[in-house]
């Protein structure tokens, strides 16, 4: 294995969205702010405590156009009138869009150390990472 291909990092989402990310429904994922990271990463279901699979980081759009949105469901799953809603209320914060490619589901999922403090990224130690990436490697191997 090579240091290109170690997964250090582990992003954290919610159901339902994480569920629609592996199943290559959802290619954007909406945050509050713009990621540097790109390549792949590890999927982690919140609250979990495990790994879930996989999907490459290829872009961060940030931000995203408020027209733009709208007409994007098709990448993020969210409805216009629940967008607009969310901006009329002043509730609206999610305006980057973290572009996913070539999800992967993990038969067997694999647990990890959750650092306290740890919400949107985990970092993970080197002995589980390489664990993880052993994973991701058979799985684009196979």
């Amino acid at each position: 294995m090579t240091q290109d291909t170690l997964i250090k990092n582990g992003l954290v989402i919610k159901s339902p969205h994480i569920d629609r990310i592996l199943a290559g429904e959802k290619t954007w994922e909406l945050r509050s702010r713009n990621t540097q990271i790109r390549g792949p990463i590890a999927l982690i279901k919140s609250g979990s405590g495990v790994v879930s699979g996989f999907a490459e980081i290829t872009d961060s759009i940030s931000p995203v156009e408020r027209d733009i949105l709208l007409r994007a469901k098709d990448k993020h799953g969210l409805s216009a009138d629940f967008i607009q809603n969310a901006i009329d209320n002043s509730k609206w914060k999610w305006d980057h869009a973290w572009v996913l490619a070539n999800p992967q589901n993990l038969d067997e999922h694999i647990p990890y150390t959750h650092a306290v403090g740890a919400v949107i990224w985990v970092k993970f130690p080197e002995n589980e990472a390489r664990t993880i990436s052993r994973a991701y490697s058979s799985l684009k191997l196979g």
